[in-house]
């Protein structure tokens, strides 16, 4: 009797796609004769795709919206489309970022021939550095490693989505929650809040994914201000302020604002641009005392060149990498060669004046201020001519 042919097993697959083992283990294994038909997608991990596959969180999410029929969605990573399907029963129009080719094929063609086709529009890139069309509401099994990029992108449109229900890492959901004092609280938590009303809907254990990821996650619900309620303040001032705050944030703040040089030296540069734009002259003569160096210097040179090499939410101490704590510890403090002049004391004095004399928030750490402090130290700096923008 002839030997049947068996198809010769490789380790590498030539394609995007694999087929599951047809071991003894795998219930579905065994129909059509052992031949498994469906194929699935190699899930590229490194750019988030975790693949919402329990249907009753995929309806919770989508409820939790209180989508319209009228409302045009903006989905963030759909995937092979099971959120999708769910907005476009309810919604007019679904508008999928997908920067997986995949993906985007894959979400296409689970729609092609039916209704929804038409209500369906697909953008291939990323969501970061698209600029997006007009939407009503955004849902998205958030990409963990573009949550804080998307949040702000999000809150600082010129008119943001009436909603947003977007997953997110337990611990990232936690911060957009956090109040001051708490150990999570940070520029992502006063910024969240001061702009919309953040809801914590519910917890998603990791097993509701595939592949499952190594962390638990959170749906939050995101629901901006607006008319009276939305802050007549400059997203650009109001974040360029919490950037300093935060950038050591269990660091009084006159440590943050007076004792690092590039502070002062950024700070000086916003006062200059200021002066020249409203006819107001600067003293650029040496200052009198020019034997020390600009600032009592809170951080030294690799330390400060960490902080501001990079501005994400996560401006903490346990995140700076071993080896620049090692060069931090092994470079001896040099002086500035920078001369000191009458304008960068004035601007110093200033801040001074702010932190100590107006608002008496010099001795404050940022961990412990609510919004009001920081609108506090905003108009106070404002009125002295100081601005972030």
């Amino acid at each position: 009797m002839a030997k049947t042919k068996h198809a010769k097993r490789s380790s590498a697959s030539s394609t995007p796609y694999e087929r599951p083992s047809g071991g003894s283990n795998n219930s579905n294994s065994k129909s059509g004769g052992g031949a498994v038909k469906n194929n699935v997608f190699k899930f590229n991990t490194n750019v988030g795709q975790h693949i919402l596959k329990n249907p009753g969180v995929s309806d919770a999410i989508v409820e939790k919206a209180y989508l319209k029929p009228t409302d045009t969605v903006l989905e963030v990573g759909p995937g092979t489309g099971n959120l999708t399907i769910r907005i476009l029963a309810t919604a007019k129009k679904c508008i999928c970022v997908e920067l997986d080719p995949r993906m985007a094929a894959e979400v296409t063609k689970r729609v092609q021939g039916t209704p929804e086709q038409k209500k369906l529009e697909v953008l291939l890139g990323d969501v970061i550095k698209t600029d997006l069309p007009a939407f009503d509401v955004c849902i998205s099994n958030t990409p963990y490693q573009i949550s804080s990029p998307l949040v702000f992108k999000l809150l600082a449109m010129p008119n943001p989505p009436r909603v947003s229900v977007l997953m997110f890492q337990r611990e990232f959901a936690l911060r957009l929650t956090a109040r001051p004092g708490e150990a999570l609280y940070c520029r992502l938590s006063v910024n969240a809040q001061f702009w919309a009303k953040i809801t914590h809907i519910m917890k998603v254990g990791k097993n509701n994914f595939r592949p499952p990821p190594q962390v638990e996650s959170s749906v939050v619900r995101i629901e901006p201000k607006t008319g009276r309620d939305r802050p007549n303040v400059s997203w650009d001032e109001w974040d360029g302020l919490l950037r300093v705050c935060f950038v050591r944030k269990n660091k009084t703040l006159r440590a943050s604002w007076l004792g690092t040089k590039e502070v002062l030296h950024m700070v000086e540069r916003n006062y200059r641009t200021w002066c020249a734009m409203n006819g107001v002259a600067v003293d650029d003569s040496l200052a009198d005392d020019n034997d020390n160096d600009d600032g009592d210097d809170d951080m030294d040179g690799a330390d400060a060149a960490e902080e501001w090499g990079g501005m994400d939410v996560d401006d903490e101490e346990q995140d700076t990498p071993d080896f620049f704590k090692e060069a931090s510890a092994a470079a001896p403090k040099t002086k500035s060669k920078r001369k000191k002049t009458k304008v960068a004391e004035l601007v110093r004095e200033k801040i001074r004046k702010v932190l100590e004399d107006v608002t008496e928030l010099a001795d404050k750490r940022a961990g412990k201020c609510d919004e009001n402090d920081f609108l506090r130290l905003l108009f106070a700096f404002n009125e002295e001519g100081i601005h972030f923008s």
